[in-house]
């Protein structure tokens, strides 16, 4: 039987060591910025991009992967005898999964499933690492698959933007839409349903944002609720990060946790300010 591995895409942001330890080809996306071309995660940090975002005059755009840097991808691992699992960003906010799909027209009747995760960012880091970790003790691609497919259904993501602006002039807006107009000086919460960006609230400060995801939280998992993996992550906000961790710490049972910064490409939409609060319950 052949090894399975794992493709995902740059709004993973997973480390480069971490990708190379569990043989996890990460497929960048791109940030437009000032005429340059930059790949998310490589050319442009998330360090420097949080740092060069609020003095930029002009704001940048992102583009997705090229089918051809898929398809580039798949003939690697297939020249090296694996299977390939491909998992990305939801298709509902980006074009990634498209083309990943679309590179598979070169290689009829090769063994390589693509999922479109309906996640973003920390969920999608999970779930690639988790399949990867299973991978290499000997899962195959339909147990990746249904592995994958477990946690992206169950996995809940919470998120508090500063504002709207970013969201609305990249065009991801969604069902958020009907909080412009009427969230100037609100925090809105938003959470990621069906691969589509919704609305959960809108409050007047960031602190009692918090407050209100972490309520959330408890009404689902109930108090000291167990969580299998909690992932929190920022837009270079190492203060606002200890905060949520220990809250969280003191509320929850936590099996394993995980932070990390925004991808570039993810900050693009959703601006300065943002943090994503990420878990998954335990079974």
């Amino acid at each position: 039987m052949s090894k399975v591995a794992i493709i995902t895409d740059s709004t993973a942001a997973i480390h480069p060591d971490v990708a190379a330890a569990l043989n996890i080809t990460v497929v960048p996306l791109t940030v437009n910025w000032d005429g340059q071309t930059l790949k998310d995660g490589i050319d442009i940090t998330g360090e420097d991009f949080y740092t060069r975002l609020p003095k930029a005059k002009n704001l940048p755009t992102t583009s997705q992967p090229s089918p051809n840097d898929f398809a580039e991808a798949y003939e690697k691992l297939l020249s090296k005898g694996f299977d390939v699992f491909t998992i990305v960003i939801s298709a509902g906010i980006s074009g990634t999964y498209d083309s990943a799909t679309q590179a598979l027209a070169h290689f009829p009747g090769k063994n390589i499933k693509v999922m479109n995760s309906q996640q973003a960012s920390m969920p999608l880091t999970m779930a690639a690492m988790r399949v990867a970790k299973a991978a290499q003790k000997g899962a195959s691609l339909l147990e990746v698959e249904n592995l994958a497919q477990d946690i992206c259904n169950r996995v809940v993501t919470l998120f508090i933007l500063d504002t709207l602006e970013y969201l609305h002039r990249g065009g991801r807006i969604g069902a958020a839409s009907r909080f412009l107009g009427t969230a100037l000086n609100l925090k809105p919460i938003l959470t990621l349903d069906e691969g589509i960006i919704k609305p959960v609230g809108k409050v007047r400060t960031f602190k009692k944002a918090a407050l209100n995801i972490f309520e959330q939280a408890e009404e689902q998992l109930g108090k000291g609720g167990k969580i299998d993996y909690l992932g929190l992550v920022t837009t270079f906000e190492p203060e606002v990060e200890k905060q949520f961790i220990d809250e969280a710490r003191s509320r929850f049972t936590i099996n394993e946790l995980e932070t990390g910064l925004i991808s570039p490409v993810i900050g693009v939409h959703v601006g300065p300010g943002a943090v994503g609060f990420v878990y998954l319950p335990e079974k």
